[in-house]
């Protein structure tokens, strides 16, 4: 089955109480049972869930996985992937990360004889050489937040094989449909289901595909344990969106192919990050691993200054200036105070991340409308 055709069908069947031809909401905290243990699969809603089911075999089909878990958003699902883990062992991650994945592995699971290198892999032989007996997973972000850096996703994971170490890429910028990270080696794909996959800013939700169901049972029983899952209605949203994923990431990718083209021109951008550029020092890799270029777009205003940066991003009509991303709807952000604020300001300096560094999630209105709205941004400067 093509990826077109999985958005639509995979795992998904009509009802077979009613014929609806939508996932219904199952909305329980619990199922009747004939006698003690004998039921239809169904005990108690923390533990399943049909919705949440479907959504999971759905998910599972896109990444090409096992299976998948879902979770009450992004973060919960990096959180039981942690759980995974052990006091002393220590893990190795994109040095350009999502500010609340720095947060969450150097806050809270630091203080729990978690150790972390924030490393840049964009070379897979110096990261060889950062694998020591103690590193258990690799953590990988391609395109990274907010740079846009890419890592080699295959050469990495057969360099982690090679030591006996576990991967994780979180695939949110991508989406399944520019990318299936299990097919290149990876032991797991974790998403933010809030962005891309949901694509309509109105649900949150996390998700993470398992390339070997022994993999995926471990996180099931770590996600019945913990409790941290989305509800019914959480997961009907997901569903609902990712029947147009592959048309939404298109057009997204498409309208960010022309803003990238229109900033690096703009006398007062001075830098711009995007995958799809020749220059780009990702664009080979991005050729190899991805369908297309991706829906997010960075640049450094030429003034690096707060002010400037703050100027743009309240000008701004059509692109809602807001967190977040993957939406229909274009937004704009400034990730040294939004994203990725938990990042002290040295560290962010070392990746790149400027003062004025803007962040666009290009969504999928009328490409010429968004390109006047930035350049009447532009002219209030």
């Amino acid at each position: 089955m093509k990826f077109d055709t999985k958005v639509i069908h995979a795992g998904i069947d009509p009802d077979p109480a009613t014929g609806a031809i939508m996932t219904p909401i199952f909305q329980t905290s619990t199922y009747v049972q004939r006698t003690p243990g004998d039921h239809d699969g169904y005990e108690y809603a923390r533990t399943q869930n049909p919705t949440r089911s479907v959504l999971e075999t759905n998910l599972a089909a896109l990444e090409n996985g096992s299976a998948a878990v879902c979770f009450g958003s992004g973060l919960a699902a990096m959180d039981a992937v942690l759980k995974l883990l052990n006091p002393g062992d220590e893990i190795l991650a994109t040095d350009d990360l999502y500010g609340g994945s720095y947060r969450l592995i150097t806050k809270i699971y630091e203080r729990f004889g978690l150790k972390v290198q924030f490393i840049d892999m964009s070379d897979p032989s110096a990261v060889a050489e950062k694998i020591t007996e103690h590193t258990k997973l690799l953590w990988i972000e391609t395109p990274t937040n907010p740079m846009l850096k890419l890592v080699d996703i295959e050469a990495i994971c057969k360099v982690a094989k090679e030591k006996g170490v576990r991967t994780c890429v979180d695939n949110t910028f991508a989406s399944p449909y520019l990318q299936t990270p299990l097919d290149l080696g990876a032991d797991l794909v974790l998403h933010s289901a809030t962005k891309y996959l949901g694509g309509h800013s109105d649900v949150v939700l996390g998700a993470v595909v398992a390339k070997t169901q022994e993999l995926a049972d471990q996180l099931y029983f770590i996600q019945n344990a913990s409790g941290a899952v989305p509800g019914p209605q959480d997961c009907f949203l997901v569903l609902r969106g990712i029947k147009t994923l592959h048309l939404r990431v298109e057009r997204a990718c498409k309208n960010a192919k022309k803003i990238a083209k229109y900033l690096v021109m703009h006398p007062k951008v001075a830098n711009v990050y995007w995958p799809g550029f020749k220059d780009h020092p990702g664009y080979e890799i991005a050729k190899k691993q991805m369908r297309h270029f991706g829906g997010m777009v960075s640049f450094d205003m030429l003034e690096d200054t707060m002010e400037v940066a703050n100027k743009v991003l309240s000008s701004t009509v059509l692109f809602s200036l807001a967190e977040s991303l993957g939406g229909v709807e274009s937004l704009i952000g400034h990730p040294a105070t939004m994203t990725h604020a938990s990042i002290p300001r040295p560290e962010r300096l070392k990746v790149g991340l400027t003062d004025s560094l803007i962040r666009l999630s290009v969504g999928i209105e009328d490409v010429d409308d968004l390109l006047e709205d930035l350049e009447q941004a532009f002219a209030n400067l």
